[in-house]
């Protein structure tokens, strides 16, 4: 951020987004990452949170750019719209069925997208990410939790057995996949952008005792609402319709994350 504040083509606006008037604006390209996140956290009365930041902010935002010539909006959605699916690798054709609020709020929110593009050809793209990892990442992710307990010698807790998988994708192929979506042709699909490395969280926390180089004190405990079992990401579209191929394996990402902290972290 500091480094775009000088360039004389940035400006950076800190406004709510249901605050701000994007008419104003001369929109050539939109990046929707805006939301709130977070699956375990969208149960309850922060409901209302998730509704606010996901799903009326995104419409919000579409209603906007009717009048402006934006060749491209590309939204941020989520792996979590598919919930628990029984047979992987997950394409984009089977039916979503999200098992949390988040899940339901992101999936509502592409689904906005895609009827302003039916109905008003607004040109709309949604991205499906799955756990995105990387430096400056979210503090409550797994990933940036595991790194640093294990560099402090604390407690790690994991739900469930840990036998669970998730397929990582490095910051770096994400906005990659972006760009690609940006510049293409298309309007009204949706993508999966995964990294292509599925692995269990217990082959996590060993690959990162590894590049760390010490042990992990692990503690178990109940799984929790809305996890879902495993994902693994088909990009085959991606890769046909976008050019999308993901170039950060999970072992060099985590490498790249571990030494990324070790500088900005005591």
């Amino acid at each position: 951020m500091a480094n775009l504040k000088t360039n004389q083509r940035f400006k950076f606006i800190e406004e709510n987004l249901l605050n701000l008037d994007l008419k104003e604006l001369n929109l050539d390209y939109v990046f929707h990452e805006a939301a709130q996140a977070g699956v375990r956290a969208s149960w309850g009365k922060d409901f209302q949170i998730y509704l606010k930041d996901n799903v009326l902010v995104t419409q919000k935002l579409l209603e906007d750019c009717l009048d402006s010539k934006a060749k491209k909006i590309v939204f941020a959605s989520s792996s979590s719209v598919y919930g628990d699916v029984n047979r992987l690798p997950i394409h984009e054709d089977i039916l979503p069925k999200p098992v949390s609020p988040y899940g339901v709020t992101k999936l509502a929110a592409e689904n906005l997208c895609y009827l302003y593009w039916k109905n008003y050809n607004l040109p709309t793209i949604s991205l499906r990410y799955f756990t995105v990892y990387g430096p400056r990442q979210r503090p409550d992710m797994a990933i940036n939790k595991f790194v640093n307990a294990i560099r402090k010698g604390k407690e790690i807790i994991i739900y469930g057995d840990g036998n669970q998988t998730r397929d990582f994708t490095y910051v770096s192929d994400v906005v990659n996949a972006n760009i690609l979506a940006a510049e293409s042709h298309l309007e009204g699909e949706v993508f999966n952008i995964g990294g292509g490395s599925r692995i269990s969280v217990n082959h996590l926390i060993d690959l990162l005792e590894e590049i760390i180089g010490r042990k992990a004190k692990i503690k178990h405990i109940g799984d929790q609402k809305g996890d879902v079992k495993n994902t693994m990401a088909s990009i085959e579209k991606s890769k046909r319709l976008l050019g999308y191929k993901p170039k950060v394996t999970i072992e060099d990402g985590l490498k790249k994350y571990v030494d990324w902290v070790s500088k900005v972290k005591v």
